[in-house]
């Protein structure tokens, strides 16, 4: 089932086309990766989707509804969760209280709360964190957290939004690769037994080859290739893009 279908988006900044004519769709339950050089346009076309950006043009379609242009929190209420480069969450609260502020905010009862909101939604929120592993953790404050382990916090934060859609900014930026791999095995596992579909932009090319559905890719602003990742992988367009002068594939092995 066609979760997510972009038509013919388009962003214009001072006359330079960041994302040009781009169309894709995405299925529920399936992780599709963006991928392309730097100022290939992912993070335009990514905010655009995300809500941070309006579109000069184009549609984007979640689960039947058109939601370009609406800001980021009526997208998120519709079904839109995110991860960030950068892992976002509040360092001095504890694990279990991270998740619960989005279990709040979710059902909307921030500021008018019947009892301490540290009392509210816990069994949902160590239910999330037992979830992505890190409910023996969920006491402990983000801050002495290691950083793979903030990542679960956030993925959990995420989930707690009851996504139809989980976008993930470089969702493995920062990571030990032992790190990078049980995160990405996670998500992969999330998005096939719930049907969250799962669109993220990442560097690390074992990454994408190795948990991508699909994959996407972007240059100057427009989409040259998509579909599965071996065909990706031997598409001369996409060789030429991630090919230095060595003819080498940056961050990814032959």
């Amino acid at each position: 089932m066609t979760l997510l279908a972009i038509d013919n988006l388009t962003k214009v900044f001072g006359g330079v086309r960041a994302v040009d004519g781009v169309s894709f769709s995405l299925e529920a339950g399936e992780l599709l990766a963006m991928i392309g050089p730097n100022g290939a346009g992912k993070s335009t076309c990514f905010n655009m989707v995300n809500g941070q950006l309006a579109p000069d043009s184009g549609r984007i379609v979640l689960a039947g509804v058109d939601i370009g242009g609406l800001p980021p929190h009526d997208i998120w209420r519709r079904g839109v969760g995110r991860t960030f480069q950068v892992a976002a969450t509040f360092s001095s609260m504890k694990a279990i209280e991270n998740v619960q502020m989005a279990l709040i905010s979710r059902q909307s009862r921030i500021g008018r709360l019947w009892k301490p909101a540290a009392r509210y939604a816990r069994e949902e929120a160590q239910a999330l964190l037992r979830r992505v592993g890190m409910a023996e953790q969920a006491e402990r404050p983000c801050g002495v957290l290691a950083y793979g382990d903030v990542k679960r916090v956030e993925l959990a934060i995420a989930l707690a939004g009851a996504p139809k859609l989980l976008l993930m900014d470089e969702p493995t930026a920062g990571m030990a690769p032992g790190e990078r791999n049980a995160l990405m095995a996670l998500t992969r596992e999330i998005a096939h037994d719930s049907g969250v579909g799962v669109l993220f932009t990442e560097h690390s090319m074992d990454v994408v080859f190795g948990y991508a559905d699909r994959i996407i890719v972007l240059a100057r602003g427009r989409l040259i290739a998509q579909g599965d990742p071996r065909g990706v992988r031997n598409d001369p367009r996409v060789r030429e893009v991630y090919f230095d002068a060595r003819h080498r594939v940056i961050g990814a092995s032959e």
